[in-house]
């Protein structure tokens, strides 16, 4: 089954270039980057994705390639966006049950295909083979390049000036090099607090944030990546990556929603 879409709402973000709102409840922003979509699909990696597609050329003529885990929503916002752009579509995963973002992405139209063993690095290098050999656009694993930061870091604009600390989840560490890049155009010394989710994003974060240990620091989640996990918290948080990162707020911090898995209704737009 795909996942539950969820009610249209008057603060959807629907222009990449727009700022995500800051809300605050109580003593506690929240970044609503989570309110960025495009077909269907919610967060960073959307905006990140639909840059990248559209600003190749290659891919109105040929597709589009990326890898993800079976739980990441990376492949379902793939193809979602792929189909909206018209755009053919081949996602890669782990071999396995079948999981709500990869019947998205089936949904979208993509082709699936499963690979054992099932490691990261199998994924990300089928991709990246494929995309090679097909020549199709690749949508890197884990939005690793250069546009995610860039996409990112432009959302720093509207973080309230008393902010003490910016806390976020970390997969890839893509979103978090994006938020240190944006702090440090604009001047801010926010110290941010990275909750580690999955696997070790520090080599990202070497490559696409050399000086991040002057900014951020990492601590572990304490969850399993797979294990989804419900959080007491004003505004919906994605199970397997917002969520866990939650308990780590107090009061003056601003948490950043990067993103939820959960599609957005949107056929009555």
């Amino acid at each position: 089954m795909p996942p539950v879409p969820v009610a249209v709402n008057a603060m959807w973000v629907t222009d990449h270039h727009e700022l995500t709102p800051v809300e605050r409840y109580d003593d506690i922003y929240i970044k609503r980057d989570d309110l960025y979509t495009v077909a269907g699909v919610r967060g960073g990696k959307a905006r990140t994705c639909r840059h990248i597609i559209e600003s190749t050329p290659t891919s109105y003529t040929h597709g589009v390639i990326t890898g993800g885990a079976r739980k990441s929503p990376q492949v379902s916002i793939v193809a979602n966006i792929a189909k909206l752009l018209g755009v053919a579509c081949r996602v890669h995963v782990p071999d396995g049950p079948t999981t709500p973002e990869i019947d998205s992405a089936t949904e979208a139209g993509a082709e699936v295909v499963r690979h054992r063993p099932g490691y990261n690095s199998v994924i990300d290098g089928r991709a990246k083979r494929d995309a090679h050999e097909s020549g199709w656009t690749l949508v890197p694993f884990g939005m690793r390049c250069a546009a995610a930061v860039t996409m990112t870091a432009g959302q720093v604009g509207n973080i309230p000036d008393d902010t003490k600390r910016i806390i976020m989840a970390v997969g890839s560490g893509m979103s978090l090099a994006g938020v240190i890049a944006g702090l440090g155009t604009t001047g801010r010394a926010i110290p941010v607090v990275g909750v580690v989710v999955g696997a070790d994003p520090r080599r990202n974060l070497d490559t696409y944030s050399p000086w991040w240990e002057q900014f951020a620091t990492l601590v572990p989640a304490g969850v399993k990546y797979q294990d989804e996990v419900v959080a007491e918290s004003p505004i919906p948080l994605d199970p397997i990556y917002e969520a866990k990162a939650w308990t780590f707020t107090e009061p003056g911090d601003l948490f950043w929603a990067v993103g939820h898995r959960d599609l957005v209704d949107c056929r009555a737009w």
